[in-house]
């Protein structure tokens, strides 16, 4: 009879035991869609500023070499675009190089939810 008892309370203890890892796990996939949003919605800004930032910063870079060439036009006309060419693509392919190489360091996303994940780990294993 001892045994039947000791069966249903471990029987219980597993119940319990189970329907806190799926407590656990919900909490935590919850954590995780609250980071993407606000990942997401940083990003969205974050493109938003940039794109209206490039597209100001080259309508003026261009009309300062347009102004620049019209101003040197009578003396020195090839070396102001020479110039002027050599600065742009330069300065693209300067740029470029530095996105390709931040864009393979990666970013650390959802870091809060991988900590949390970390740390039940170790809970759980301790």
């Amino acid at each position: 009879m001892a045994s039947s008892s000791s069966d249903v309370n471990t029987a219980g203890r597993l119940r319990g035991l189970f329907a806190d890892v799926i407590e656990l796990a919900q909490v935590r996939l919850e954590l995780f869609t609250v980071e993407a949003r606000v990942e997401l919605s940083r990003l969205t800004w974050l493109a938003a500023l940039g794109a209206l930032a490039v597209v100001f910063v080259s309508f003026g870079l261009i009309f300062l070499a347009i102004f620049l060439t019209v101003l040197v036009w009578d003396t020195h006309r090839l070396v102001a675009l020479g110039i002027f060419t050599t600065l742009f693509l330069g300065g693209g392919l300067v740029l470029a190089l530095l996105a390709w190489q931040r864009a393979r360091q990666g970013a650390r996303m959802f870091a809060a939810s991988r900590d949390e994940l970390r740390r039940d780990q170790e809970r759980l294993r301790a």
